[in-house]
């Protein structure tokens, strides 16, 4: 789904680990505090856990990063940028010609285990991918990032977040409502056309706009179209030479979402994405979307 340059890329460093105990760390069913349910049989993993025998996020990242840093010494062109707060990625910056290229290096735990009780009302994908495809991903192991919870009161760095990146991949390759759709001797759909559309619209804007919206990311604009996917779930609701209709309808279901400020997380629907704290930003994103749809998307042009 790279649009534009394909200059910024995201690896997962999977660490399978023992059966965990999930704690929520805060109302969203998504960030929670990790420990292992027995003592971990890999005596490595002591020395990251917290005074309360939690897994600390903060400790593994940092690892992880003077690790990352040794070894890159010897790497011509190869840098580890500066910590981001907040950020779950160790950043590499690959300085080439004829252009740089950065590459997010994310920490994340893979457990043989069935996902939290906060997941069971979600991936609703029964009208569009099917019930034995949805049982299916939901047999998948867990995954949880290293991420700090912003709303955390103590903010020590101990949280971790669900993640689905494994899954959304696998909806995004096998989109169809029927098998074969995309597929070389199957009929072609325009599902990952708009979705690539509005990113880039959003990407156009953000670097018109960096500080008013900055709270907004990419991964809204991807949820809303898995949204929009089980919304419309045929592979007749999206063809090929109806783009522009669907883009439209898809971008209107966008904008609704940012000015009702309520954005369900794909995968944990208590979780919204659009709070009410971000109703500055969604309110502005909305105005320009507007703006683009009215004067024919002259950002398009620029």
């Amino acid at each position: 789904l790279q649009i534009s340059e394909p200059n910024e890329f995201d690896i997962m460093l999977v660490m399978p680990v023992g059966r965990l105990e999930l704690k929520n760390s805060d109302d969203t069913g998504a960030y929670y505090y990790l420990k292992f349910k027995r003592n971990p049989l890999e005596r490595y993993f002591s020395r990251f856990l917290d005074e309360k025998e939690k897994l600390s996020a903060s400790k593994m990242l940092d690892a992880l990063r003077e690790i990352i840093k040794r070894e890159v010494r010897n790497i011509p062109d190869v840098t580890v940028k500066r910590k981001r707060r907040g950020s779950p990625a160790i950043t590499l910056l690959i300085t080439h010609p004829p252009a740089d290229i950065s590459v997010d290096i994310i920490l994340t735990l893979e457990a043989q285990q069935g996902w939290p009780s906060s997941t069971e009302d979600g991936l609703k994908i029964e009208q569009w991918l099917g019930r034995k495809v949805k049982r299916d991903y939901r047999l998948k192991p867990l995954y949880l990032v290293a991420k700090q919870n912003k709303k955390e009161k103590d903010l020590k760095g101990n949280t971790w977040r669900l993640s689905f990146s494994h899954i959304e991949k696998l909806m995004m390759t096998n989109h169809g409502n029927t098998k074969t759709c995309c597929e070389s001797d199957g009929v072609k759909c325009c599902r990952k056309a708009c979705l690539k559309l509005l990113k880039y619209l959003l990407e156009r804007l953000k670097m018109k706009y960096p500080e008013k919206l900055e709270k907004i990311c990419s991964y809204y604009v991807k949820t809303a179209f898995f949204h929009s996917c089980t919304k419309w779930p045929n592979d007749t609701d999206w063809p090929v030479g109806g783009l522009e209709h669907c883009f439209q309808r898809f971008l209107k279901h966008f904008l609704d979402c940012l000015q009702r400020s309520h954005l369900p997380h794909f995968f944990i629907p208590q979780y919204n994405l659009l709070g009410l704290e971000d109703k500055a930003s969604s309110d502005f994103l909305s105005r320009q979307i507007n703006y683009e749809w009215n004067n024919g998307f002259p950002i398009f042009q620029e």
